[in-house]
């Protein structure tokens, strides 16, 4: 089978390697559509030191069933055949994090494309309890956006949680910050405002029906925040790039009392005002990944067609991978996601 295999900072490669053998307790994956991650874009640089060459990544992907391990329990929709994607997050169901709900934290959580090979294959295996089936009408490059949006799903619902009708600022305008904004409208915000350095980006976002768009290479974001909203202000910003000046900011345009949300793994140590923070009472929140329900939710919201991939994406083929890579580090890609298709 064709894999697209990252084999040490900043080299990929496309590489015949054997079909997985299937273990007796997983599901082989005849993989149709995977999309690049941000998180894929620090691997392929050397920055993350969960992944370890060689490997072959890829966690946002859709395709059909191929085989069925011998000791798979029999199950609705687990069929030769069948339409699914797969929750790649996988968790033990016994730590404390676990027991409390949070298996997004777990203790021993691994993940599929990170700590054991990924989607950008022919073929795939997984264990039985990741694969999740999907309508057979649902597009394979739609249904591949389940894994990102159950992320920006948590976030943006942890976000605005204490905040209705909250005008919203978000920072980034890949795909999981175009993704946070579309949650945000979802979830009632009233007004949302996005931010970014990429000029072509800011206008997919406008022309996916986002209200506000600011470049901060041409203009100053307090002001243009100040003159969008007005009396009423910020009272949300999520922050889906995390740098200093992205962090920095969002301080600043928050309202007191105001949510201050990082899902963007940009960089580690920030200098942050805490004074500020203390005396503004502004709530600073991480999120990770997400959690089984939030990936029903996230599946749900695209198979009923209110998040879609129209607009704001791009297909490409898996022999372009690297290509594909090269072009995300070097700031030449305007879409907010690729897709590669298999």
């Amino acid at each position: 089978m064709k894999t697209l295999v990252w084999n040490a900072a900043e080299t990929m490669n496309i590489e015949e390697r054997e079909v997985p053998v299937l273990p007796e307790n997983e599901i082989l994956i005849r993989v149709e559509a995977v999309g690049i991650c941000g998180s894929e874009i620090e691997g392929y640089l050397g920055h993350n030191s969960l992944r370890i060459p060689p490997l072959v990544m890829g966690h946002e992907f859709c395709g059909r069933i191929e085989q069925v391990g011998a000791k798979v329990p029999n199950r609705e929709g687990i069929q030769v055949g069948q339409k699914v994607v797969v929750n790649p997050l996988l968790y033990c169901g016994e730590c404390n994090s676990c027991l409390k709900g949070l298996t997004n934290l777990c203790a021993s959580r691994s993940i599929i494309g990170i700590h054991r090979s990924g989607a950008f294959a022919e073929f795939v295996a997984v264990p039985a309890s990741a694969v999740v089936p999907v309508p057979e009408e649902i597009d394979s490059f739609r249904a591949s956006l389940a894994e990102p949006l159950a992320c920006s799903l948590r976030a943006t619902r942890r976000a605005l949680s204490q905040h209705p009708f909250a005008n919203v600022v978000i920072f980034g305008a890949g795909g999981i910050g175009l993704l946070c904004a579309m949650m945000a409208k979802i979830l009632g915000a009233s007004r949302v405002m996005i931010i970014d350095t990429n000029a072509e980006r800011l206008q997919i976002a406008l022309q996916v029906g986002l209200d506000e768009a600011a470049n901060p290479k041409e203009e100053n974001v307090e002001d243009k925040v100040k003159a969008s909203f007005g009396s009423k202000g910020v009272d949300v910003v999520i922050d889906a790039a995390g740098f200093q000046q992205t962090r920095e900011v969002s301080l600043k345009i928050l309202n007191p009392g105001g949510t201050l949300m990082n899902i963007g793994l940009g960089i580690d140590g920030t200098n942050l005002p805490i004074n500020h923070l203390i005396r503004s009472e502004i709530e600073i929140l991480g999120s990770f990944t997400y959690t089984r329900q939030d990936f029903k939710y996230a599946v749900d919201l695209l198979v009923s067609g209110q998040v879609t991939e129209l607009g704001w994406t791009e297909v490409r083929p898996l022999s372009e991978g690297p290509n594909s890579f090269a072009e995300l580090v070097a700031g030449k890609v305007t879409n907010g996601k690729i897709f590669l298709s298999v």
